[in-house]
């Protein structure tokens, strides 16, 4: 629809509906964020008194591989670096979520009696690993043996809470000080494939061997910090851990066949290592690929005899949070050193049989690229050795090592290996997101306890980032925008911003959400430089630190010199999703005061329109003026269109008045169109405006998401061209995960789809034939027969 503006009235501004009450979407953050302080600055920095508690810590440990058992002894240094005077400590008992009364297992809820007695499908029935799970729980006696506490060689008195002990101390720990005291314990090993969890053991039936991944193997102390104090909320399963940087020193006494993977860099190579060994890991430190250091062929001829003898590995690990390990004879071992920038570390691979010929492939190079990838957004990767293990557990990390699970499937009948598009990916994507969890939160030491996007969303943002960059087209599954909207049309949301255990919907909303939100805030609201920028410099203050959400955001804000609040509020703190409508449009033209050309325009449209059906109809009728011309007068000849010399002279004494630029713009001949738009979906986004014009040129328009500032709701926006428009489309990359596209175009596009026939199955229940049909292995007998003889 084309109208035409006054010269007087054109106007270049926004105008907006104020119909409703005002939703200010643009509302500062400052009521939510805590007040900055001396510890934690406005800008969102460390400030000039920030603090932070440290704990080191000596542990000798034991593996019973019979028993499936650890017995360790540990000293574990703790020093207050804080203002504050402490009468007890906090230790972490993650291994008593294991225990049969633990909070994780009873508050297990199950599916609905319905769901039990009449499952639709297969899928909604219960699964025997869910059965064998929950009995398996009830049998296992998990949880730490605590044997003694100590310090100097006196008990000290302490309470277990659950997953918590604390440790009263015989006199408050001033500001500055340290505390050194003893802990002795022993507990079972649980099988991860049938208790889950973050670690454990898996049993290979085939060659009668374990394999052991070992983590949240020792008590821990618990994080103090300024914000939380005592982080001491119980592990429930979810919300992860929350751990103080320290030196580790480490001794693990194993059976002399096995192989140990673990956190730090090994101490005694000579007492562990055969010459053999050393000299390929001496190779591999410069080699351009990954060198083998313990063959397929050297594994599976340990996996024939089990060595009754022992070997210790000495380990140590400087500056980290956190110490994991892996032991079994039947480790593949490989490892490829990478040095770049001030990052020198050797990336390490240890994989059964049962992984290759994907691990061998994939795993050592994975590592070396996750590196390189996560240094361009971060910093160098500053630690020795970076390592992923392939055993039990699907994916999870700790400094310098990761559990990654994905490996080829074996077929029964054949035994020929083969896997899946999705295995060999997620092979891949699992390797770069759990070494890639070395910085986050492993050096930027954020609190999983409380706030899981902030590891898992922000590691998976860069996992995104690192995936695309390993080849064309990289099979993604969480980052581009689309993939996020199914779950943003979901009712069963919670914010981001909730605490780890009562999330709903945990991968789309801790790992997938804030990972595609700061994608789009990269491409679409600040771009790559201002975001790029912005994000390394958080990485660069919060390096061996621990930050908060505010932090975090204030960072952002401070070093791109843009005002987020608008989206932190909307992405992180609602559950709004983006659905931006196109309602309308009206085409205006300028006015040229030339009655000339208006009146003829207004002929045009005149003649535009429809004609009556009672016109159609009545062009028959005779008509008395055919018949009697005479009758023919000034108004058969003329109309309202009929340019007058008053019309003329009224234009040329409206001229004569103009300036120079006035003349000049009205005779600029812009087309202007008038554009409506909704924000159904609640979240305020920037306009990406793809403009069709007549000649097929087409270009795109991004409006800021300020355009909603004073209208949240309904907006109208003026898009001028140079030739007519005929066609617009609001965000046509599909960058801003709106949940419905089908209203973002102008004219609308129609949505194709498919509709599925099915030939109607008769008689589907029925009993008689079911009864009747031959078992299998039994010839052509029916049961009835099979069952007599």
């Amino acid at each position: 629809m084309r109208k035409t503006f006054s010269f007087v009235a054109l106007c270049f501004t926004v105008s907006a509906f104020a119909a409703e009450p005002f939703d200010d979407k643009f509302r500062q953050l400052d009521e939510v964020l805590p007040s900055a302080n001396s510890y934690r600055t406005a800008s969102g920095a460390p400030g000039a008194a920030y603090w932070q508690q440290r704990a080191d810590y000596t542990i000798r440990a034991t593996l019973d591989e019979a028993k499936r058992a650890i017995t360790g002894s540990e000293q574990i240094n703790y020093h207050n670096n804080s203002p504050d005077t402490l009468s007890y400590l906090w230790v972490q008992l993650d291994q008593n979520i294991y225990k049969k009364d633990s909070d994780a297992r009873m508050m297990l809820t199950q599916p609905s009696r319905e769901a039990w007695a009449k499952p639709r499908t297969p899928e909604d029935g219960y699964k025997f690993e869910g059965m064998r799970s929950i009995l398996a729980g009830r049998e296992f006696d998990g949880g730490y043996k605590i044997k003694t506490v100590s310090a100097g060689g006196q008990p000290l008195k302490y309470t277990i809470n659950r997953t918590m002990m604390r440790i009263d101390l015989p006199t408050p720990l001033q500001p500055g000080q340290s505390f050194a005291f003893n802990i002795d314990w022993s507990y079972n090993i649980n099988e991860q494939q049938v208790l889950g969890g973050r670690a454990g053991y898996e049993h290979f039936e085939d060659d009668k061997n374990d394999l052991f991944e070992i983590a949240q193997w020792y008590p821990r102390m618990a994080a103090y910090y300024d914000v939380m104090g005592w982080q001491h909320k119980q592990f429930l399963g979810s919300g992860e851990f929350t751990l103080e940087f320290g030196d580790y020193d480490v001794q693990l006494t194993v059976p002399a066949d096995h192989v140990v993977a673990s956190t730090g860099e090994l101490q005694n190579p000579n007492d562990v290592l055969t010459a053999t060994q050393r000299d390929r890991l001496a190779k591999a430190r410069t080699a351009t690929a990954p060198v083998v250091i313990v063959t397929q062929e050297e594994a599976e001829k340990a996996e024939k005899s089990v060595s009754t003898a022992s070997k210790t590995w000495h380990f140590k690990a400087a500056n980290v949070r956190d110490f994991a390990w892996a032991s079994s004879r039947k480790f593949i071992w490989d490892a490829q050193g990478f040095k770049k920038d001030s990052t020198n570390v050797m990336a390490m691979s240890y994989y059964p049989k049962e992984g290759n010929p994907l691990w061998g492939k994939y795993s050592t190079q994975a590592i070396i690229h996750t590196i390189d990838q996560y240094n361009k957004y971060s910093f160098d990767y500053p630690y020795p050795t970076a390592i992923s293990v392939n055993g039990p557990v699907g994916g999870m990390e700790y400094p310098m090592i990761s559990f990654n699970g994905p490996r080829p499937a074996k077929d029964k009948k054949t035994g020929a290996l083969t896997w899946s598009q999705q295995t060999k990916y997620g092979l891949i994507g699992v390797i770069i997101h759990e070494v890639g969890h070395n910085y986050y939160p492993m050096i930027i030491n954020s609190d999983e306890r409380q706030w899981t996007w902030m590891d898992e969303g922000l590691n998976t943002f860069v996992q995104y980032l690192a995936e695309q960059a390993w080849e064309d087209n990289y099979p993604s599954r969480r980052g581009e925008p689309r993939n996020i909207v199914d779950y943003m049309r979901s009712q069963n949301q919670v914010p981001i911003m909730t605490n780890s255990e009562s999330l709903l919907q945990f991968g789309n909303n801790a790992y997938a959400k804030p990972a595609t939100g700061l994608n789009i805030l990269r491409e679409t609201i600040l771009g790559r430089d201002l975001f790029d920028y912005a994000f390394k410099e958080y990485a660069r203050r919060w390096k061996f630190k621990r930050p908060t959400p505010a932090d975090f955001f204030r960072t952002m804000e401070d070093a791109s010199g843009t005002d987020l609040d608008w989206f932190w509020r909307g992405w992180f703190y609602t559950t709004d999703a983006v659905d931006i409508s196109i309602d309308g449009i009206s085409e205006y033209g300028v006015s040229t005061k030339d009655p000339e050309k208006e009146k003829a325009w207004k002929k045009a449209q005149k003649d535009a329109e429809p004609i009556s059906i009672s016109e159609q109809r009545n062009k028959a009728l005779p008509k008395r003026l055919s018949e009697h011309p005479e009758l023919k007068d000034f108004y058969n000849e003329h109309d309202e269109f009929t340019v007058t010399n008053k019309d003329r002279n009224t234009y040329a004494e409206a001229i004569e008045k103009l300036e120079p630029w006035e003349k000049k713009l009205l005779a600029q001949g812009k087309h202007l169109y008038l554009v409506d738009f909704s924000n159904l979906g609640g979240m305020v986004m920037p306009l990406i405006l793809e403009v069709e014009l007549k000649s097929g040129k087409k270009y795109i328009e991004r409006i800021p998401a300020e355009v909603w500032r004073y209208s949240p709701k309904k907006i109208t926006k003026l898009i001028v061209t140079d030739e007519p428009m005929v066609s617009l489309t609001q965000d046509p990359y599909w960058e801003t995960a709106d949940i419905d596209t089908s209203n973002n175009a102008w004219p609308r596009k129609v949505t194709q789809s498919r509709m599925e026939l099915f030939k109607t199955e008769r008689d589907r229940n029925n009993l008689m034939r079911d009864y009747n049909t031959p078992l299998k292995g039994k010839g052509d007998k029916s049961s009835k027969d099979s069952s007599s003889e």
